[in-house]
Formats: C-alpha cells, sequence, structure tokens
C-alpha cells in the first residue's frame, strides 16, 4: 500500500508545481504587461510636455516682439521654430494665428505716474506742456494720453508628428501701447 500512496503523492506534487509555475508566469506576465503601459504614459507625458513647453515658449517669443502690436497680422499662419533642449536643433514648429485684440482703451493722462519711466512715455513732451502751446503729437494734460492698454489672445499649436502629441495654448495678455498702433490693430 505504501507504494501506492508514494505514486499519488508524487503526481500530486507535479500537479501542484505545474499550477505554481503557470501562477508565476502569469504573475511575469502581468508585471511586464503594467510596466510597459507606465512606460508608455511616462513617454506620451514628457511628449505633450515638451509640445506644451515648444508652444509656450513660441506665444513668449511672439509677444516680446513689439513688432506684435504693431502688425498683428504679421503673425498669421507664422511658423515659429523652438530648440526645447537647447542643443541648436530645432525639435518642433509652432505655428500662430493671428492675435486677436479683444478690447482697448486709451489712458488719461491723470491715470498716469509721471514717477514711472514706462508712464513717461506716454505723456508725451513735457517742453509742449509748459509753453503754453499745444504741438500735435503731444498728450493732452487733461485728456487721452499717448498710450492705450489692451487685452490680446495668442495662440499657438504645437503638432508633433513623431509621437503624434498635439496642443494648443491660447494666452491671455494686456499691453500697454501707442495708442496709434491700437487703433490700427485692435477694435
Amino acid at each position: 500500500m505504501r507504494n501506492k500512496t508514494g505514486r499519488q503523492q508524487r503526481g500530486v506534487t507535479l500537479i501542484v508545481a505545474l499550477i505554481m509555475l503557470v501562477a508565476l508566469a502569469m504573475l511575469a506576465v502581468w508585471g511586464f504587461n503594467t510596466s510597459t503601459t507606465n512606460l508608455r504614459v511616462v513617454g506620451n507625458t514628457q511628449a505633450r510636455q515638451e509640445a506644451l513647453s515648444a508652444a509656450q515658449g513660441a506665444v513668449e517669443q511672439t509677444i516680446s516682439s513689439p513688432l506684435f502690436i504693431q502688425n498683428a497680422a504679421a503673425f498669421n499662419n507664422a511658423v515659429i521654430p523652438i530648440d526645447v533642449d537647447g542643443d541648436g536643433n530645432t525639435e518642433y514648429d509652432a505655428v500662430l494665428t493671428q492675435p486677436g485684440c479683444y478690447r482697448a482703451r486709451v489712458l488719461k493722462v491723470n491715470e498716469l505716474d509721471p514717477a514711472l519711466a514706462s508712464d513717461r512715455s506716454c505723456l508725451g513732451s513735457s517742453s509742449a506742456h509748459n509753453s503754453g502751446i499745444e504741438v500735435e503729437g503731444a498728450a493732452s494734460p487733461t485728456g487721452d494720453s499717448l498710450c492705450a492698454d489692451s487685452e490680446w489672445n495668442v495662440r499657438a499649436v504645437v503638432t508633433d508628428a513623431r509621437t503624434n502629441a498635439s496642443v494648443a495654448v491660447n494666452q491671455g495678455i494686456s499691453v500697454r501701447s501707442l495708442s496709434t498702433d491700437t487703433e490700427n490693430n485692435c477694435p
């Protein structure tokens, strides 16, 4: 009888060992799939963040240009090359839509602070007011200044063909500029 019981135990041991081997193999496959999925998620997040950074860089380049206020139409469908990693090679091309001006308001002279350099340029020539003679191109002491505050929307779109990442950035900004530039570009 011992012989028969020993053979049955060896058969059960083999079956338990095979079940454990299959369970470990399934656990290994699950771990591999999980790590691969996590790696894809991280890669997609990195591609999106780089594209977002490129779009934001294009917006910053646009709004730092004085031409932006003087001739907004020049930026319509403009392609701006962006080097994200600083190696001197263009990784992304950002496409701008024409910046849109939503509103503008000419500043009054009494709203400006002559102690600030940015406000002094809006006041015009002080010698024109001290002489008692109105000079064309100088701000009126009681009326409008030479500057206006305007609100704009700048949109940049970046699409990466390599990763299929696509990002659009809309940036609202407020800009103080000459009222003549604002009149030409803002309703």
